[in-house]
């Protein structure tokens, strides 16, 4: 009979555990903080490129000599003035011909009369 007293016991304390609530304990400590990872170091930036060297300007050629003046030609002689030709003698007159006999006159009839000049 023992191990019953004690098993009954033992069941009674835990029923009347479950009526009864009691204040919770206080919190325990906390837990250290993790440590952060360590950072990353940052890439390394490319050097810059150095610039292309500046090309030399051309020369300018020289200015070309200016050519020779060429010689005047020689100025020719004027042709001799040719003589006046002889003036030429005027013909002679011709002679005038024979008057014409005038004709005879007619009578008059109130009509118109034609005059026609001797060739």
């Amino acid at each position: 009979m023992k191990y019953s007293n004690l098993a009954v016991a033992t069941l009674t304390s835990l029923a009347l555990s479950a009526c009864f609530t009691l204040p919770a304990g206080p919190a325990g400590p906390q837990g250290a903080t993790g440590d952060t990872g360590a950072k990353g170091n940052t890439g390394y930036t490319g050097a810059t490129g150095s610039t292309g060297a500046k090309g030399n300007t051309g020369y300018t050629g020289a200015t070309g000599g200016t050519g020779a003046t060429g010689d005047t030609g020689a100025t020719g002689y004027t042709g001799a003035t040719g003589g006046t030709g002889a003036t030429g003698d005027t013909g002679a007159t011709g002679s005038t011909g024979a008057k014409g006999n005038t004709g005879a006159k007619g009578s008059s009839s109130g009509e118109t009369v034609v005059i026609v000049p001797a060739r």
